[in-house]
């Protein structure tokens, strides 16, 4: 596995199998790169999963968000869909795409919290209530 300043860093995908452009960032890597996003090696993110499967209130999954975003400068946007919300599937949730993010990250983020929202209704309430969708009531 490689490291960058002993730090280990996610080991590359399969050729074709992904579009992270991690080995482009690596070689093109300045002073001023941020490489934070290939910090997540694949047992880290089975962590995160596992950190995300634990959230259990609106204010704890706002924490993960600022987490994600202040440890691997990853941006996290989970908003209801701009037509109608009657299940989880309702809401777009997405991490911003960046360079070195992995599609399998990707995918694996999104849908454990998709997993979270089924599991913990009460926080895609407040959600929906947070983009005033509600109206408070």
């Amino acid at each position: 596995m490689q490291s960058l300043s002993g730090i280990p860093i996610r080991k590359e995908c399969p050729p074709g199998a992904c579009v992270c452009d991690r080995e482009n960032l690596l070689s093109n890597a300045g002073a001023d790169t941020d490489l934070r996003i290939l910090t997540l090696t694949q047992e880290q993110e089975r962590r995160l999963i596992e950190r995300i499967d634990r959230i259990n209130s609106y204010e704890d999954l706002q924490h993960v968000g600022n987490l994600l975003y202040k440890q691997l400068g990853v941006v996290l946007h989970i908003t209801p869909s701009p037509r109608e919300v009657r299940t989880v599937r309702g809401f777009m949730i997405l991490l911003e795409d960046r360079p070195g993010l992995c599609k399998k990250t990707r995918q694996a983020v999104p849908a454990a919290i998709r997993k979270c929202l089924e599991n913990n209704p009460e926080i895609a309430f407040t959600i929906l209530n947070a983009h005033d969708l509600l109206g408070d009531a």
